[in-house]
């Protein structure tokens, strides 16, 4: 029979808890820095290098080596999951996507303002696709 306090205990031990987002990619050093560099943070290697954590203000995001890794064939295909990130300047954030190496995937050309939808689709270098999304039903004007 549980006591109130053994009760306490083992729910606290059963609870689950958020880690990370791990992307599977046959670089992931670059795919980290890519991250990184898009989201202001730093990068730290696990000493075997083949995982790679981006530390930023935001959840853990990480990078692990799956040498055989093919991208998701996003829309086409299975997109297995996706990152959302929330940006008030698409342009700018558009173009540093661009400038790192990612992928423009939906819409293909330069962003302009008012637009209807509220985010637009990207893929990072390994093909993994994510979304920047506006903040608020008025950006982007």
């Amino acid at each position: 029979m549980s006591t109130p306090d053994s009760t306490a205990s083992e729910s606290t031990a059963s609870k689950i808890g958020w880690d990370c987002v791990a992307l599977d990619c046959a670089d992931p050093g670059g795919v980290a820095t890519f991250y990184a560099e898009l989201l202001g943070g730093t990068v730290k290697a696990d000493p075997d290098g083949d995982w790679f954590d981006v530390v930023w203000d935001g959840p853990r995001i990480a990078t692990q080596l799956a040498p055989e890794h093919t991208s998701p064939d996003w829309p086409r295909g299975q997109q297995q999951a996706h990152l959302d990130f929330v940006v008030a300047d698409i342009a700018t954030a558009h173009e540093r996507v661009l400038e790192l190496g990612g992928t423009a995937l939906d819409p293909v050309e330069a962003p302009r303002p008012k637009p209807e939808r509220g985010f637009r689709v990207y893929a990072d270098p390994a093909g993994h696709p994510f979304c920047l999304c506006r903040p608020s039903k008025d950006a982007w004007d």
